[in-house]
């Protein structure tokens, strides 16, 4: 019923622009694809795509937090294992919406607003 194509395009779209996330405008795609796709599973990917931004974010804030208070130490060590879960986990979605694209994809270990 849905175009396979422009299924995985948009889906990869909304998982893929949490590689701009050091602009503030990334989570800017995954909600316009929200608000313009009538798909229901592009729409559960943008969705998920919202949620993983939030949790980038949220969790940016804390290494930072945690970062000054220790002088750089948190930093030194939990900024690697924050980017390789960040890049690491949009990798893994962006080929797994290309697999299976009629299936939304969910990452593990994040809270869900939405």
């Amino acid at each position: 019923m849905y175009d396979s194509d422009k299924r995985k395009l948009l889906s990869l779209l909304c998982h893929g622009a949490i590689f701009l996330s050091t602009l503030l405008f990334s989570i800017g795609v995954p909600i316009a694809v929200l608000l313009v796709s009538d798909d229901p599973v592009v729409k559960d990917n943008a969705k998920e795509a919202i949620n993983f931004h939030f949790n980038v974010w949220f969790y940016s804030t804390i290494i930072l937090v945690l970062t000054v208070v220790t002088f750089g130490l948190a930093g030194f060590i939990l900024a690697p294992i924050g980017y390789l879960l960040h890049w690491g986990l949009t990798i893994l979605a962006i080929f797994k919406v290309l697999e299976e694209p009629n299936q939304p994809y969910r990452y593990p270990f994040i809270f869900r607003v939405f």
